[in-house]
């Protein structure tokens, strides 16, 4: 009996079921679910079925968008900070009206130059979780929530002072995302929410046309390592075969991205021995009857159920010796809700382990919902939409897209479930030559990072940050994506 990358899963599910209650701890469930449940067994199918079930030049449905983007503007949000200087829209945009699916969408303009800077889609991960209460209210957006859950404060180093910002709610059943069909909440899969988030981008350039020749990025993290390259992969291929508005898309950016389940894995033990969280006896089993490369086993010495046995065994060990921490972060304090005092306010530079509770009464709020043009809904970070395709490994995409556009992958260096580890293993098996060298990069005058070019790939980590990494190190995420949209390489600026 072989011992599967499901079984490696199954065993990890159970730890974090047990032990991992943090507000992003739906995250890895669902990720951990989702590999559990594969239906696409090589690496290639994502693209190959995509080909054959798609003729990419069909017209996609595009609805009337007229006197829509007024009224998506929003007025204010409850709570906001006095000073707000640029625009803000929100709503539904429908990608389908027979099923009545439709994905929901915050948007933030630049306060500065918006009609020079370019367009930035963020997407996060799960699958299956909000870009909105992520990505918007806890990474990058503009605002970010009180301890109160009812007011907000300012981010200085969102994203919308380089660029206008997309935060899009995919696939339907995630946040204020919905459809009318209920089987769309369990017939969703990696296939659906790329066609959808491309319908979704057709018709939302048709309700903001001035954004229709803008140079366009798409971004996200963690299972976006799947969604970001998917999606660019589809709008590249729609480009060339179709009579709709052709997507000026210029690049990708994906952090801490999930994109080989085997390396993926691989990354992630020896990023636990390397982090002093496994015992050398423990790295030394997993290393002996666990091998993480091979695509359809993990067993090292045979098919006989001693190995399942011993490499489960060390698995369960190291994850007991790794104690009682936030693989998110692994320096970070876990969030003690009793400790909050109240009346007291956040601090950008101080990431708060409880914020996902802020965030989640903040937009149950009712008049928030209203301000956002929201369904009434009970909103929650992330959702348990059932997946029906999935590849094992998108590198296939990325080595496509490296020929294109261009692809940076960057990781926060303290996150240990998607580590820096686990990149640098996947961009190994592309086998790109060297550019630049590995350097440091700097972020007022510290070292933010470290970066090295490859031909066609660019990777850089960001130093002292979690899995997500503009919650973590906001001023270095800031100085790292504004490289990025620069299409240069972070600042390489000592200050000594």
């Amino acid at each position: 009996m072989k011992v599967t990358i499901k079984y490696l899963l199954l065993v990890l599910s159970c730890y974090f079921t047990t032990f991992l209650i943090s507000c992003k701890g739906n995250q890895i469930a669902n990720l951990n679910r989702l590999i559990e449940s594969r239906k696409s067994p090589h690496p290639e199918s994502w693209a190959l079925l995509n080909d054959q079930e798609d003729s990419h030049n069909s017209p996609v449905y595009v609805g009337s968008q007229k006197g829509m983007m007024q009224s998506d503007k929003i007025n204010a949000l409850p709570g906001q900070p006095e000073g707000v200087d640029f625009d803000q829209y929100a709503g539904y945009v429908m990608v389908d009206p027979i099923a009545d699916r439709a994905l929901f969408y915050y948007f933030v303009e630049s306060p500065q130059n918006s009609s020079d800077k370019p367009l930035v889609l963020w997407l996060n991960g799960g699958p299956g979780c909000s870009s909105l209460g992520y990505g918007a209210m806890l990474e990058l957006g503009p605002f970010r929530v009180n301890k109160d859950g009812k007011t907000l404060y300012r981010n200085e180093y969102a994203w919308n002072k380089v660029a206008n910002v997309i935060f899009l709610e995919s696939p339907a059943g995630v946040g204020f995302s919905y459809s009318n069909d209920s089987s769309d909440y369990t017939k969703v899969g990696d296939k659906r929410t790329t066609k959808d988030s491309y319908v979704f981008l057709i018709n939302w350039l048709e309700r903001f046309p001035q954004y229709k020749r803008r140079d366009f990025f798409i971004t996200g993290e963690s299972y976006a390592g799947h969604y970001v390259p998917q999606l660019a992969y589809y709008i590249l291929s729609r480009n060339k075969n179709t009579n709709q508005t052709v997507i000026n898309l210029k690049g990708i950016a994906i952090g801490n991205a999930w994109i080989d389940d085997a390396i993926c894995m691989k990354g992630m033990f020896d990023y636990l021995w390397t982090h002093a969280l496994n015992s050398d006896e423990t790295n030394e089993g997993i290393n002996k009857y666990c091998n993480f490369v091979s695509e359809d086993s993990v067993s090292k010495k045979g098919d006989g159920d001693d190995n399942t046995i011993q490499c489960g065994k060390y698995l369960s060990q190291g994850f007991r010796e790794m104690g009682f921490i936030d693989l998110y972060d692994i320096y970070a304090p876990q969030c003690n809700l009793s400790a909050i005092k109240p009346g007291s306010n956040g601090n950008i530079m101080n990431f708060d382990p409880c914020s996902g509770f802020h965030v989640k009464s903040y937009l149950n709020l009712a008049k928030v919902q209203a301000a956002f043009h929201a369904k009434a809904t009970k909103w929650s970070g992330c959702s348990s939409v059932g997946w029906t395709d999935s590849p094992m490994s998108v590198l296939p995409e990325i080595r496509n897209l490296s020929r294109e556009i261009r692809v940076w992958i960057y990781s926060g260096d303290t996150d240990g479930r998607v580590p820096v580890t686990s990149s640098r293993y996947a961009i190994k098996t592309l086998e790109l030559p060297v550019e630049t060298a590995w350097r440091p990069w700097y972020s007022n005058s510290e070292v933010g990072g470290y970066v090295v070019g490859y031909k066609g790939v660019v990777f850089t980590t960001v130093r002292g940050a979690g899995h997500t990494v503009p919650s973590y190190q906001p001023e270095r995420a800031l100085t790292m994506i504004t490289s990025f949209l620069h299409g240069k390489l972070p600042p390489d600026v000592s200050p000594f």
